[in-house]
């Protein structure tokens, strides 16, 4: 079953929760946890306080409710899931059980996840095959057989023999993760799409029919132009004119394969007419397109 909590945090009155939920937690027990040391060194707010007691319920709501006797999350949130043992051990007198999962970290020790920059969704509309691909293709050199052995089901015996696989060949190892996880997200003609767009992009060919592409409106255009600021916005090379200013002015954008010399660059609407290629740094490529 898939249920939504705000069904019954939302309306949680806070007084009734302090008093029957926050009477079961000791203040002391929850410093101890790792992930509150961690947190009182930088500066812990009442907000991430707040965080055990409410997730510690939501396992409590849903053993009482749905029969839920089982937690599953990764290994960052084991304090938070005892603690919704503990309280469903002292409102229901039942034993609930919780069960971490390895989380998957980078060469630097930094989980992989919607927080981190740079972090990937399955949803094509917010991360496309192509830039799912890309991600993968330029992981770390020291991440990529881990991500292999952790994500893909390639048989071990393949994966042992690409354990030693050093310069060309640990690039052709990226190539493998990156195909057989957007095969396993996306399916293999999109899988397929990427690599090829990919390979045309970076080994010297001209095909873009596969590359993210966005469609800007007339109504965007000012004069029959459109500046690379709000181009860039339009296609989400940036989150805002600011960054994308700051991105051009570190020299970090081209437009057709020629370096956009100002903040105050603008496309053309014949230029769109016929399709114009973005690239952000070495590894973002964005097409833009007159709908």
């Amino acid at each position: 079953m898939m249920v939504n909590n705000a069904d019954w945090l939302l309306n949680l009155n806070y007084i009734d929760f302090i008093r029957d939920v926050g009477g079961c937690f000791s203040v002391n027990n929850m410093l101890r946890a790792e992930c509150f040391k961690q947190r009182m060194e930088k500066g812990l707010s009442f907000l991430e306080f707040n965080y055990m007691p409410m997730q510690s319920y939501d396992f409590y709501y849903l053993f009482k409710n749905y029969g839920c006797n089982m937690q599953f999350g990764g290994n960052d949130q084991w304090s938070n899931m005892l603690g919704g043992t503990e309280l469903i051990r002292r409102k229901l007198g039942k034993d609930a059980h919780a069960m971490t999962i390895t989380l998957l970290l980078n060469s630097e020790g930094k989980k992989m996840g919607k927080t981190a920059k740079g972090a990937v969704w399955l949803d094509p509309n917010k991360t496309s095959p192509f830039d799912f691909y890309q991600y993968w293709r330029n992981v770390e050199d020291a991440d990529v057989m881990k991500c292999i052995r952790m994500l893909t089901f390639l048989p071990l015996e393949q994966i042992d023999a690409m354990a030693d696989w050093k310069d060309a060949k640990l690039n052709e190892a990226k190539e493998i993760l990156a195909y057989e996880l957007t095969k396993l997200v996306h399916g293999e003609e999109e899988a397929n799409k990427a690599q090829a767009a990919a390979k045309a992009l970076f080994v010297g060919g001209s095909d873009d029919a596969n590359m993210p592409t966005t469609e800007i409106s007339a109504d965007k255009l000012t004069d029959g132009k459109i500046g690379i600021l709000n181009l860039m916005v339009a296609c989400g090379l940036a989150h805002s004119n600011k960054q994308a200013r700051l991105l051009v002015e570190q020299g970090g954008v081209l437009v057709n394969d020629e370096k956009v010399p100002s903040a105050q660059f603008a496309v053309t609407e014949e230029q769109l007419k016929e399709g114009v290629k973005i690239r952000k740094g070495k590894k973002v490529f964005h097409k833009a397109v007159l709908a």
